[in-house]
C-alpha cells in the first residue's frame, strides 16, 4: 500500500516539475524561432518558414496552458475544474484544439518540402504561402469545431469530478482520437513527406537551381526531417500506451496496478509534451 502511494506522489511530482521546466525551456525556444523566422530576410515569405512560426506561437500557447493547469491546484488547494463549470471545459478544448495545430503545422512544413523540392514544376508550384495561409486557416476552424463536443460533454459529476458524459464520444476519443487522429496518422504523414523531401533534395543538385534556392531548400529540409524525427520519437510512447490502455483497464480499486499505470502514463504524455518546447537553432 505504501509502495503504490510513493509511485502515485512521485507521478504527481514529476508531471509538475516537467511541465514547469518544459514551458521555461520551451517558452524561450519558440520565442528564439519567431525571432528567427520573422526577422531573417532568408525565411521571409517562405511557406515552411510560415508554418514554423505557427508551430512555435501554437506551442507557446500550448505550454502555457499546461503550466496553468498544473499551478491551478497549488495556488487555490483543490482542482478547480471539479469546482468550475466552465473551467472544467476550458481545461479540456484548449489543449486539445492546440494539441491537433502543433501537429499539423508539423505535418503540413513536412508536405510543403516535398512539395517545394519535387523535380517536377507543377507539383512545385502547388507550394505557395497563400496555399500555406489557408491550409493554416482550415486547420484552425476545423480543430476549433472539432472540440467543441469537449465543451458540451465534459461536465462536473459528483464523486467523479470533471469528465466525458457521453459514452459514444469516450468511444470516438479512445478508439480514434488518441491512437489514430493524433498517433499513427500524422507519424505516418509526417514521415513519409519528410524521406520523400530529403530525397528530392538529394537529387536537386541534378536541376538548375539557383544557388541560394538550393542552399535554403538543403536547410529547410533538413530542419524539417530533424523535427519530423523528434516529432515521432515524442508521440510514439504515448500513443502506445493509449493502444494498450484500450485492451487494459486497470482500476483504481487495485492501488499497485493502478499506481503503475499512472506512471507510465505521466512519463509518456512527459514526452509528448516535450515535443512543444522543440528549439531550430
Amino acid at each position: 500500500m505504501s509502495n503504490a502511494s510513493e509511485i502515485l506522489s512521485f507521478s504527481a511530482k514529476f508531471s509538475l516539475y516537467f511541465t514547469i521546466s518544459i514551458f521555461v525551456i520551451g517558452s524561450i525556444g519558440n520565442l528564439v524561432n519567431l525571432c528567427v523566422f520573422s526577422t531573417l530576410k532568408l525565411f521571409r515569405y517562405n511557406q515552411c518558414a510560415f508554418y514554423l512560426i505557427m508551430e512555435s506561437i501554437v506551442n507557446i500557447c500550448q505550454l502555457s496552458i499546461l503550466f496553468i493547469i498544473y499551478l491551478f491546484p497549488i495556488i487555490y488547494g483543490f482542482h478547480p475544474e471539479n469546482v468550475f463549470t466552465a473551467w472544467c471545459k476550458i481545461k479540456n478544448m484548449l489543449p486539445q484544439t492546440l494539441r491537433l495545430l502543433s501537429t499539423n503545422m508539423v505535418c503540413f512544413a513536412a508536405l510543403d518540402q516535398f512539395l517545394s523540392t519535387n523535380p517536377k514544376l507543377s507539383i512545385r508550384q502547388m507550394s505557395t504561402l497563400r496555399l500555406a495561409r489557408r491550409l493554416t486557416f482550415v486547420a484552425i476552424c476545423l480543430w476549433t469545431i472539432h472540440s467543441i463536443p469537449y465543451g458540451i460533454f465534459y461536465q462536473i459529476v459528483p464523486l467523479s469530478g470533471c469528465i466525458i458524459t457521453n459514452v459514444d464520444l469516450i468511444r470516438y476519443y479512445s478508439f480514434f482520437y488518441y491512437p489514430i487522429l493524433q498517433g499513427l496518422l500524422p507519424i505516418f504523414a509526417s514521415s513519409l513527406f519528410s524521406l520523400l523531401a530529403f530525397q528530392n533534395v538529394r537529387r536537386i543538385v541534378r536541376r538548375q537551381v539557383n544557388i541560394v534556392r538550393r542552399r535554403l531548400d538543403r536547410q529547410l529540409t533538413a530542419m524539417i526531417f530533424a523535427r519530423v524525427i523528434f516529432f515521432v520519437l515524442c508521440i510514439i510512447p504515448y500513443t502506445v500506451y493509449r493502444i494498450y490502455s484500450l485492451n487494459s483497464m486497470v482500476s483504481p480499486a487495485n492501488l499497485y496496478p493502478y499506481a503503475i499505470d499512472q506512471l507510465i502514463y505521466s512519463i509518456t504524455a512527459a514526452l509528448t509534451n516535450l515535443n512543444y518546447t522543440v528549439r531550430f537553432y
